[in-house]
């Protein structure tokens, strides 16, 4: 019967030519290399959704900006000079469509806010709109009293 000594276990602890020591190494190195490239390829996922997601986001928000009629009516009277009486009047009375008009930036802002659209999309999609809030001392002025509750809108508007 042969005798069992460490030469022989370590002469029959090769495979292939490599210890097993070796091929321990090379199969852990291969899993981190495979772990790193799962993380990649999870984190490119996440961000083409997120650019699919924000993309959506600002579709439905242009639909429902430039096709209702009641944010068109608002828009239009807001699009005049500084100063305007139609403007005075609309905010002295507070219609409601002053309000939903605000309303709608305000969940824009709040939608940037959450890192749902970025300040690019909202500029790219409602800068002149933005601006024609800001561009009526009336309205800046509504926006910007705490009592109406207009905070992610005075945010954007005034902080930025």
């Amino acid at each position: 019967m042969p005798v069992i000594t460490t030469e022989r276990i370590a002469a029959h602890s090769t495979l292939f030519g490599m210890s097993l020591e070796l091929f321990k190494a090379i199969i852990q190195i291969a899993s981190s290399v495979a772990g790193v490239g799962a993380a990649f390829c999870a984190l490119w996922v996440y961000w083409t959704n997120s650019r699919r997601e924000r993309a959506r986001w600002a579709e439905s928000l242009y639909a429902r900006f430039y096709e209702k009629p009641e944010l068109k009516a608002v828009r239009e009277q807001l699009d005049c000079a500084p100063g305007d009486p139609t403007v005075t009047e609309l905010v002295a009375k507070e219609h409601a469509a002053l309000t939903d008009y605000l309303n709608f930036f305000e969940f824009v802002a709040y939608l940037e806010s959450s890192k749902q659209l970025s300040k690019g999309d909202i500029q790219a999609l409602f800068s002149y709109y933005l601006s024609c809030l800001k561009r009526h001392k009336e309205v800046a002025a509504y926006i910007q009293n705490p009592e109406n509750d207009f905070e992610n809108l005075r945010r954007v508007l005034f902080d930025a």
